[in-house]
């Protein structure tokens, strides 16, 4: 058995099943989109026409592409400044609750597993303009009434609001564990040593955690720039387009058109924009993460 498995053919033999699978649903869909963005095939007919770089170009020459481009921005600048500190926050005064702990990991997890469309309709009722809870609370100040998903000032915030509620809580869940594995003997001694909550928090706890902080901002940023479904379920892109995302414009423009060549086009700039934007990240903050033990 042992001179079997140190035969290279037989290493190669249980990895092909998965490489297969690997080639057919992810190389193999790169390669055919990249193919079909330089025609102008409408995804039914058999003749596929060569369209060059004219996908392309209409795409970047486009003014409602760039402001899907800018709404994924938002996105990312809204995950990695707002909801990641938030996310650190909650879960350091999850790790320090002494009492039901798994009841507070539990409630704070539970939106990760709703389906997007309930969330959708379920605050599309928080944001409704007349019965809506956010504008019962701003009236009580004398606020009036804000369109929030239909006002072009608002309906992006509101998505992005949106968004963060349904994620943190699976984000917490993986800062809390990262939290809950540094050994004890640390925290208390720098208790013993007089160091404050506070002061354990910012010199102890948020240092060793850096590693699994740096894989939430990752994450975030992928999700970011595939955010589509949300957007889709509570204002269909509007009001007027400034709502839309990259994928949301190209469903919009080219799939639902029958412009699949320009919509595989769309599909490669999107591919593309992630690849840079996660590379980036990688070169300059992620490499210099140091792998923590203790």
């Amino acid at each position: 058995m042992n001179k079997a498995l140190r035969n290279p053919v037989v290493f190669f033999l249980f990895v092909l099943p998965a490489l297969m699978l690997f080639t057919m649903f992810f190389i193999y869909p790169i390669f055919s989109s990249i193919y079909y963005s330089f025609t102008s095939w409408n995804g039914v007919s058999e003749t596929v026409k060569s369209a060059g770089l004219s996908n392309y170009e209409k795409a970047l020459g486009d003014e409602r592409f760039w402001i899907s481009v800018k709404n994924n921005g938002w996105f990312i600048l809204f995950s990695v400044c707002i909801q990641v500190p938030l996310i650190v926050f909650f879960s350091l005064l999850i790790s320090n609750v002494k009492k039901l702990k798994g009841l507070y990991k539990t409630a704070v997890f539970m939106p990760s597993i709703m389906s997007t469309a309930v969330i959708g309709i379920l605050w599309g009722f928080i944001y409704e303009p007349n019965i809506g809870l956010f504008n019962k609370l701003l009236s009580l100040v004398g606020i009036n009434p804000i369109y929030w998903l239909s006002d072009e000032r608002f309906a992006m915030l509101s998505i992005l609001l949106t968004n963060a509620w349904q994620w943190t809580g699976f984000y917490i869940v993986m800062v809390l564990a990262a939290i809950l594995a540094i050994p004890g003997e640390l925290d208390e001694a720098a208790a013993i040593d007089g160091a404050t909550g506070f002061q354990r928090a910012t010199r102890i706890t948020l240092p060793l955690i850096v590693p699994i902080i740096s894989v939430v901002i990752m994450l975030s940023i992928a999700g970011a720039m595939k955010a589509a479904d949300i957007v889709i379920v509570m204002t269909k892109g509007g009001p007027a387009g400034s709502t839309d995302v990259m994928a949301t414009y190209m469903i919009k423009y080219a799939i639902t058109n029958f412009k699949y060549g320009y919509g595989n086009a769309i599909a490669v700039l999107i591919f593309a924009f992630t690849l840079v934007v996660t590379v980036l990240y990688q070169l300059l903050i992620a490499r210099r993460t140091e792998r923590i033990e203790y």
